[in-house]
């Protein structure tokens, strides 16, 4: 049984993490690396953090935000996949970083 001062909450999660991401470092892993980078400073956190989201893990290639909302979660997904749509529209299908 939980104490009385323990603090429960519901969270909506996202999960993603780098489609074929061994394969790109595989192919160049310093350019990989540098455009994971650039893409979660660019893309990924502020999206998150305009959806009321908070990461609470990033992994190598993989990232767990947390939403209070799932309808915040699920529009955060939504607007981050048009987002890096749009950053891989002039990229050739081998050097594009998708989630």
């Amino acid at each position: 049984m939980p104490s009385p001062k323990a603090k429960r909450r519901l969270a909506a999660m996202l999960v993603a993490d780098v489609v074929g991401y061994s394969r790109l470092l595989g192919e160049g892993e310093a350019g990989t690396l540098v455009e994971l980078k650039r893409l979660f400073s660019a893309l990924v956190r502020p999206k998150v953090a305009e959806h009321g989201g908070r990461i609470v893990k990033t992994t190598g290639d993989g990232l767990l935000p947390e939403f209070a909302s799932a309808v915040a979660q699920v529009q955060c997904a939504i607007e981050l996949q048009a987002a890096i749509a749009i950053h891989n529209q002039d990229r050739a299908n081998t050097k594009r970083v998708e989630l």
